[in-house]
């Protein structure tokens, strides 16, 4: 008999995600703080059980996913007052899939361990290409036995899943992997604008430069949306930059600088205040808008 699962988050990356393990067969309650979200609707129309509160989704989960957006808020819906562990059943196993850095990650675990349940740092990469398509790298932190436990689910998300060490884990990897790709954004960004000053198609630069040293999944999958003026999000600016700060904190435990993180978060930061504050909601390909300034 398979798992009951239960989800925590239907955003733009939850509801793709919980939408392909009931696709696959999973029985999922799925619950999201604000009710009327396009993954929401993603996830329903794929048979997801959506319920009004944590408890009801993990009261009889065998596994509880969490897919939310910063630090308080993992902290609020698995630890907090109606949260996770107030009614998950001892040996339950929540697997988090947010980026929220080692140390918050190792709280949470220990956290959870005090009270009986098992965790796993989780996070993904991808964007919302690859969680609707199960095909996020996911880079996971815990216990081998958990892990191997989590996998037939995990590769149903997933199609690179790795595990990379003790509890916290998962976390130290996502963030070497955010620091490739806003630095990748930078490099990106240039190259269009060099582009466009030399009059070529960036449409060109896509297709030709793919195909050697230089292509990237930024490249591949973000150039266009560049060259089209799609600033529609896979992945919010403003989520970057979250990621962005949870790496910034990680160096100055060594005081180590990474000169070409500060440049992009600087230009991220840029495009942020556009339209009034708001356009930290775009994709971070929209980047590009701070070169118009």
């Amino acid at each position: 008999m398979k798992q009951q699962i239960a989800f925590v988050g239907l955003g733009v990356m939850g509801g793709p995600m919980a939408a392909n393990l009931a696709r696959s067969g999973y029985s999922v309650k799925a619950w999201n703080r604000t009710p009327n979200r396009p993954g929401v609707e993603i996830a329903a129309n794929a048979g997801v059980t959506v319920v009004s509160s944590i408890r009801e989704a993990v009261e009889t989960a065998d596994v509880v996913f969490s897919c939310v957006s910063d630090v308080p808020d993992v902290e609020e819906v698995i630890l907090g007052a109606g949260g996770v562990v107030e009614s998950a059943r001892p040996g339950t196993l929540v697997i988090d899939t947010s980026t929220i850095g080692p140390n918050a990650a190792r709280k949470i675990g220990a956290e959870l361990k005090q009270r009986q349940l098992r965790f796993l740092d989780a996070p993904i990469s991808g964007g919302d290409i690859g969680a609707k398509n199960g095909t996020l790298t996911i880079m996971v932190g815990g216990e081998p036995t958990d892990f191997e436990e989590s996998k037939p689910l995990l590769e149903v998300l997933g199609k690179t899943i790795r595990l990379c060490g003790v509890v916290g884990s998962g976390q130290a990897v996502k963030l070497c992997n955010q620091v490739l790709c806003s630095v990748h954004m930078v490099a990106l960004c240039e190259a269009m604008q060099l582009a466009e000053q030399q009059g070529i198609d960036p449409n060109l630069i896509i297709e030709v430069c793919s195909t050697g040293a230089a292509g990237s999944w930024a490249l591949s999958n973000l150039g266009p949306k560049i060259a089209e003026s799609d600033f529609q999000p896979g992945f919010m600016i403003k989520h970057m930059l979250k990621d962005l700060r949870l790496v910034q904190e990680t160096l100055k435990q060594s005081a180590q600088q990474l000169p070409g993180v500060d440049m992009a978060e600087k230009l991220f930061k840029i495009v942020k205040e556009l339209d009034n504050g708001t356009a930290g909601e775009q994709g971070t390909q929209a980047m590009i808008r701070a070169y118009d300034k």
